[in-house]
């Protein structure tokens, strides 16, 4: 027996079955940057790290790994993130397969306003990403969260959970962990960590292919964004050096930053 089209839409709405999923674009890579903007990131952090993406994806060598592709295009979104239910997307989902793509983009981008909101969540900024590759109207070879943070989880559901649920849908999350700052002398270790790097690649980082990259000097950061870019959606990935190939000793405690900033954080 033959279905008409009205009958066949009629059961995909039903069974929930996608009934777009032909419309879709394909992409090579649909990447998501979740950049932290809490209050512990300063005005001269948050603009350099604006900076550092609007950068990235205005260089020959990240327009190259675009093009690199079979379809020589990727589907990006951008949005910065703090606290629990703290997230504001600054570029919604865009296409970029070139240099005009990309440059209309990093213009969305550019430093602006301060944010300095309270507390980070990184387990609440993982979930949110995960829900904006649903219906996006993008169907990428790969799916990936780039997310970056200069402290521990102290807000929402621990990070470990959230992210073996968010690798379990085939998601990639890479990390940047920011160390310009040394922990300060006497802090409690609900803001400040010594070994953010090993509590990203422990605790953050997962899905297949995943890294993580550490920043700790302001000349270095520029660079890693790009580097990180340029890994993450190359058809052939550069060799990346992991963070646990050069962090000896045991595994980080993930519930670092759990107790105190609750009540008090950052």
């Amino acid at each position: 027996m033959r279905l008409s089209p009205v009958l066949i839409a009629g059961l995909l709405m039903i069974t929930g079955m996608p009934s777009t999923r032909a419309q879709e674009i394909p992409v090579d890579l649909e990447l998501i940057l979740a950049v932290d903007v809490s209050r512990s990131m300063d005005a001269d952090e948050q603009d350099l790290q604006r900076q550092g993406y609007v950068n990235a994806l205005r260089h020959p060598e990240v327009l190259a790994a675009i093009q690199s592709g079979p379809m020589g295009r990727i589907a990006l979104a951008y949005f910065e993130w703090s606290g629990i239910n703290s997230q504001t997307i600054i570029v919604p989902w865009s296409l970029i397969d070139g240099a005009e793509s990309a440059d209309a983009v990093a213009s969305r981008i550019a430093p602006g306003e301060v944010i300095g909101r309270y507390g980070t969540s990184i387990s609440g900024s993982l979930a949110f990403a995960a829900a904006l590759f649903d219906n996006n109207g993008y169907r990428g070879t790969r799916r990936t969260i780039d997310i970056s943070g200069d402290g521990p989880n102290n807000m929402g559901p621990t990070v470990p959970g959230i992210r073996d649920r968010v690798v379990a849908r085939g998601i990639t999350i890479n990390g940047l962990a920011i160390m310009l700052k040394p922990p300060h002398s006497g802090s409690s270790s609900v803001f400040d960590i010594d070994n953010l790097d090993a509590y990203y690649r422990d605790c953050v980082m997962g899905g297949e292919g995943a890294f993580t990259l550490a920043v700790s000097d302001v000349d270095q950061f520029e660079v890693a964004i790009r580097r990180k870019l340029v890994t993450e959606i190359a058809a052939r990935p550069l060799p990346i050096l992991p963070v646990a190939d050069r962090i000896a000793g045991p595994e980080t405690d993930c519930l670092t930053g759990e107790g105190g900033g609750r009540t008090a954080p950052r």
